[in-house]
């Protein structure tokens, strides 16, 4: 559809085997996503790639978080997009989106096995992380508008919810 051209200047998603179209980014979602990633660069640097708004390929999706903290080498994604087993953890902003991230890719991520799963709430001002998927869901679900979370991956690294929120 995209060689023919009929997705021609439309922003969409392969979700769950169908075509969504994808929200509009507002300026502060795009900024604080864009921020996040820069500031997990310099705390993953030389131990994963921090991809910012690029397509991942799972088993019938192509979704674009944005952000996907994946494996090194960077190089291993010149012929394709990362999958689910080199994934360590995916970020979305959510500021018009809560649903679509909050239900209909939390699934997505879980069926994939997706071990970690990160929402930024810019309405709340707080990140709902998600781990241990089991049977298409995910076995536990935090909330945190402050301190410090450690990914799964990387035990060692705190990352600041301050940080990633503003």
């Amino acid at each position: 559809m995209i060689e023919a051209g009929i997705l021609h200047n439309r922003r969409v998603e392969l979700l769950a085997g169908e075509i969504i179209e994808m929200t509009l980014e507002t300026p502060i979602h795009y900024n604080t996503a864009k921020r996040g990633a820069k500031y997990l660069e310099q705390l993953l640097a030389g131990k994963a790639d921090v991809r910012f708004n690029g397509p991942i390929t799972l088993e019938n999706s192509e979704p674009e978080p944005d952000i996907a903290i994946v494996r090194l080498p960077e190089s291993e994604h010149n012929n394709r997009h990362p999958q689910a087993e080199d994934i360590f953890w995916l970020i979305e902003v959510a500021k018009t989106s809560q649903k679509k991230d909050l239900e209909l890719k939390t699934t997505i991520y879980a069926t994939a096995h997706i071990q970690e799963y990160w929402v930024l709430d810019l309405s709340t001002k707080q990140i709902t992380v998600f781990r241990e998927p089991q049977n298409g869901q995910y076995m536990t679900q935090q909330i945190f508008s402050k301190g410090m979370i450690s990914p799964v991956a990387f035990p060692e690294i705190q990352v600041s919810i301050e940080q990633l929120l503003n």
